[in-house]
C-alpha cells in the first residue's frame, strides 16, 4: 500500500459524502451547496444546487440520484435534470440529517447530527430508513451521532459510525430491510470523560491540542475483506479497522479527515474528503477544504458503491 496522497480536488468549502459511481467520483460541499463530480481526466462538473444544503449520496437502481437535503429534513431525487423531494423525514427528526447509504434495492439509511446547531445541545437520535417509493420510517434509535454508513456485499450486515460514542455499531439486516441485533463492531476510543468534552466541542479544538489520541468515526467505507476505512477528523488520519478494533493501517493526512471512499475501476482507489474545520464559522466563509487519494492493496466491497 502507498501512502502517498494525491489533490485531486482543491478550493472547497467543505466536502461530504465522497462516492465512485459510473467512472465518476462525486461529493457533496457542504456550503457551497451542490453536489458535484469529477471524471478521471480531473474535470470537475456540478451536478446540481441543494439550496438547504446536500450531504450523504446514493443510487436507485434505475441509476435516479439521491441527496439528502440537510436543514429541511428531505431526501431529494434528481432525475433526467429535474429535482423533486423522494421523501420529507420531518415528521421523524427535527434535526441536521446528513450521511445516507443507499443499498443494492434502493433502501436509504439516513443518520443527523442529534442537534440542529452543530454542537449545542447534542442529543442521542435515529436512523432513518427510506424504501425505494419514498416512505420513511425509524430504523433504530438512542445513537449517539449516527454517521458514516456500510453494507456488507451480501446485504446482511448494516455498521454505522456513532461519531460521539468513538464506536462502530453492527446491525442484522433483516428481510424487511428492519435492523436487529445490535452489537459494538469496533471501539475507537475509551470512554467516557464526557465523551471527550463533546469531542472536542464537534471538531472546533485542533487534534494537535488535546492530551488524548481521540479517534472517532465520522465517514467510512467497506473493503473486500471486512476491513473499514475510517476518516477520524480529531486525529487528522485515515485508519483501517477490523471487528474488534484492530487498526492494521493510518494514513496521516495535510489536514482533518472528515470522510472517505474506495473507488476507481478497480477499487482500490481511496478518495479522503479533508478540511481545517467543519464548524459553519469557519468552512462556510474559507475554502481550505480538499480531496485526497492514494492506493491500497484491498478493493471497495458492499455499499455504498
Amino acid at each position: 500500500m502507498s501512502n502517498d496522497l494525491k489533490l485531486l480536488v482543491d478550493n472547497l468549502h467543505f466536502s461530504e459524502g465522497p462516492r465512485w459511481h459510473d467512472g465518476k467520483f462525486w461529493y457533496s460541499d457542504f456550503y457551497q451547496k451542490a453536489v458535484f463530480c469529477v471524471d478521471e481526466s480531473g474535470s470537475v462538473e456540478k451536478v446540481v444546487d441543494i439550496p438547504n444544503q446536500p450531504s450523504g449520496l446514493g443510487w436507485l437502481p434505475n441509476n435516479d440520484l439521491l441527496i439528502v437535503s440537510m436543514h429541511d429534513q428531505k431526501l431529494m431525487k434528481y432525475s433526467n435534470g429535474q429535482l423533486t423531494v423522494h421523501s420529507d423525514l420531518s415528521h421523524l427528526t427535527q434535526f441536521t440529517c446528513n450521511d445516507m447509504v443507499v443499498d443494492r434495492d434502493g433502501h436509504a439509511y439516513i443518520g443527523n447530527f442529534g442537534t440542529t446547531q452543530h454542537n449545542v445541545n447534542v442529543k442521542p437520535t435515529c436512523l432513518i430508513h427510506v424504501t425505494p417509493d419514498g416512505d420513511a420510517n425509524i430504523a433504530a434509535d438512542n445513537l449517539e451521532f449516527p454517521n458514516g454508513t456500510v453494507i456488507t456485499p451480501d446485504g446482511k450486515r448494516m455498521i454505522l459510525g456513532e461519531t460521539y460514542a468513538g464506536r462502530l455499531t453492527s446491525y442484522d439486516i433483516n428481510d424487511d430491510k428492519s435492523l436487529s441485533n445490535r452489537k459494538v463492531w469496533a471501539q475507537l476510543m475509551p470512554l467516557p470523560f464526557y465523551y471527550y468534552t463533546k469531542i472536542q466541542r464537534f471538531f472546533g479544538v485542533k487534534a494537535k491540542e488535546s492530551t488524548y489520541k481521540v479517534r472517532v468515526p465520522d465517514g467510512i467505507c467497506l473493503d473486500e475483506k471486512m476491513g473499514i476505512w475510517v476518516a477520524s477528523p480529531t486525529s487528522t488520519e485515515v485508519l483501517r479497522v477490523e471487528e474488534g478494533g484492530k487498526i492494521t493501517d493510518s494514513i496521516q493526512t495535510p489536514n482533518r479527515a472528515f470522510a472517505c471512499m474506495l473507488g476507481g475501476q478497480d477499487r482500490k482507489t481511496l478518495y479522503i474528503s479533508t478540511g481545517q474545520e467543519s464548524t459553519p464559522e469557519v468552512a462556510s466563509k474559507n475554502k481550505f477544504g480538499k480531496i485526497y487519494t492514494t492506493r491500497v492493496d484491498i478493493p471497495g466491497a458492499g455499499w455504498p458503491a
